[in-house]
């Protein structure tokens, strides 16, 4: 073979194999001058040879262009890596390889969502870098949220994700610590008792001044703690302040509240205890008594960490290094956990795993993939600028990991039956991944009747030159659409839109539902393949987006809508 026509019919069998058997005449032409631009001296000549040889090549099966190419170029076969950008976490101040320990400590009153995964994700990023330990640390010190099936949700989500911990620890279990650790404030006079009504303490707290509370001996202080304890005082009635500076630029160290009486029966202790610690307490506490070296958490605790330090000292803990990050928000999506619980006991939205909230279950619902996630927030990194992210940031990196792996189908939305007088009977082969021939293909049986989307249909004008994907040629007339030609080439010089479709045969096609990103439903038809398909498998409709089967109930398949 002239070395000439070995390097077209190399270049063909690649472009065959790539799309479904069918080479370009076009499309080799221009890898050809690319090797040797001599060559545009007489393109009438190198026209008509690869002509030819595509002509060859795609009278061949693609069975037979796949293995030919195996044989000629097998190089030609393997995809192109592309250079990934490298997203990595700055370097951690202060750390010493295996001293390193962390923590990410979400509240069990909610599944986690895209923003907890930042902080789990970063925190135990670090933690790996370092050979140091992570701490799953659950901040569960209010009865009123706490539920048990967030404690196990969470955690669920987050082995999903691919995040392991060292130790998993409940603060509520470290509660007599705690108490422990209030009375030695008592007796060092760093804390009081108040009895100051919730707008009466605002008020005071915003002027800078004290209430008479703030002068109460330490045995009176004793004394009213221990009847906190005992339960003699009613919610509401009395709570446990830190003597902080009440003309403090930062409002957050003007006498904070450290414990408050809660009567409400908690998921895991019932009501064994009734006096519980404010966040910040029990916040500095558990970083120093784990011995927390660095933390990566939320923005909006910034003005906490001054406090937090001064009760580490007092508490005669090791500083705790924080390292404080902005939200993580997507455009359009409620994140406000108090907000969604309403929205679900209202009905609004239909559970933690309604298709429009960015919580993980969500996310993985809808098709969403660890790889996916994880590459996003390393791309978005540790920054204090708060923003609203787009979506589609979280698409492509999605899409990248998605891209490679999954099968195509067809699905046509909103189907309207058109018949092509003149078509063919023919058996056209799809494969299931274009650049896998390996995989295999699906086979469909064409007459002259297909259900094509009425999106499509609605942009038809007449005398223009169509194409159904892979299948034939069609124009629109006056009183219907008219059989063309077969081939993608004919196509190629004035075709003006590829569409996919279904052929008009009930005994080959399933209905098919997809719930959308505005949880809106969308009705059509799918391939039958699709009935083999397994619950929670991802996939590609061609021309629509990635999707995962949700469910298969009687006949029906129904999808949730990832992205493009």
């Amino acid at each position: 073979m002239p070395e000439l026509t070995k390097q077209l019919r190399k270049w063909a069998l690649q472009n065959a194999v790539k799309y479904t058997g069918k080479a370009n005449p076009g499309a080799i032409i221009g890898k050809l001058l690319a090797e040797k631009p001599e060559l545009k001296d007489d393109m009438k000549t190198l026209a008509k040879e690869v002509n030819a040889v595509v002509k060859l090549v795609n009278a061949l099966s693609l069975e037979q262009q796949h293995a030919e190419l195996t044989q000629l170029a097998p190089e030609l076969l393997a995809p192109k890596k592309k250079e990934e950008q490298k997203h990595e976490l700055p370097v951690l101040l202060g750390a010493v390889q295996g001293n390193v320990i962390t923590a990410f400590p979400p509240e069990p009153s909610g599944v986690a969502h895209i923003g907890h995964a930042s902080g789990a994700l970063f925190n135990w990023t670090y933690a790996q870098r370092y050979g140091g330990t992570f701490i799953l640390r659950f901040e569960d010190t209010n009865p009123e949220l706490a539920k048990k099936e967030y404690y196990t949700a969470i955690s669920e989500l987050l082995h999903w994700l691919g995040i392991t911990w060292d130790k998993q620890i409940n603060i509520s279990d470290t509660l007599l610590a705690m108490y422990a650790k209030a009375e030695e404030f008592l007796d060092k006079g760093l804390f009081y008792a108040c009895t100051c009504d919730g707008k009466r303490m605002q008020d005071k707290r915003h002027l800078g001044e004290a209430c008479e509370h703030r002068n109460f001996s330490i045995d009176q202080n004793k004394s009213w703690w221990r009847e906190m304890l005992a339960g003699t005082w009613n919610q509401n009635d009395v709570v446990l302040r830190f003597k902080g500076d009440m003309k403090h630029q930062n409002g957050v160290m003007r006498d904070p509240v450290m414990f408050r009486i809660i009567k409400k029966p908690h998921c895991l202790h019932g009501m064994k205890y009734c006096v519980w610690p404010s966040y910040d307490f029990a916040a500095a506490y558990s970083d120093g008594a784990e011995g927390i070296t660095h933390r990566v958490r939320s923005k909006e605790f910034e003005l906490r960490v001054e406090l937090q330090l001064i009760l580490q000292k007092q508490m005669g803990f090791v500083p705790t290094f924080t390292i404080e990050q902005a939200r993580i928000n997507l455009e359009g999506v409620e994140a406000n956990k108090r907000k969604i619980r309403e929205k679900i006991a209202s009905g609004e939205m239909t559970g933690w795993d309604d298709i429009r909230l960015t919580t993980l279950i969500a996310l993985k619902r809808r098709g969403y993939t660890p790889e996916g996630i994880k590459n996003f927030l390393f791309s978005v990194g540790i920054t204090k600028t708060e923003r609203t992210l787009e979506w589609a940031s979280l698409d492509a990196e999605n899409r990248k990991v998605l891209d490679p792996v999954v099968n195509r189908y067809f699905f046509v939305a909103r189907p309207e039956k058109i018949t092509i007088t003149g078509a063919k009977a023919q058996k056209p082969e799809l494969l299931l991944h274009p650049e896998h021939p390996e995989r295999g293909v699906r086979t469909f049986e064409t007459a002259q009747t297909f259900y094509v989307a009425a999106e499509d249909v609605g942009l038809l004008k007449q005398r223009s030159l169509y194409r159904l994907m892979d299948c034939v040629n069609f124009t629109k007339t006056k009183t219907g659409y008219k059989y063309h030609s077969q081939s993608h080439e004919e196509y190629k010089a004035k075709g003006k839109r590829t569409m996919h479709w279904l052929p008009a045969d009930e005994a080959v096609i399933v209905p098919v539902e997809i719930m959308m990103p505005d949880a809106s439903t969308l009705k059509g038809l799918g391939e039958t393949a699709l009935k083999t398909l397994k619950e929670g498998t991802i996939i590609q409709f061609a021309r629509f987006g990635f999707c995962r089967l949700d469910k298969k109930e009687n006949g029906k398949l129904t999808f949730w809508y990832a992205h493009k």
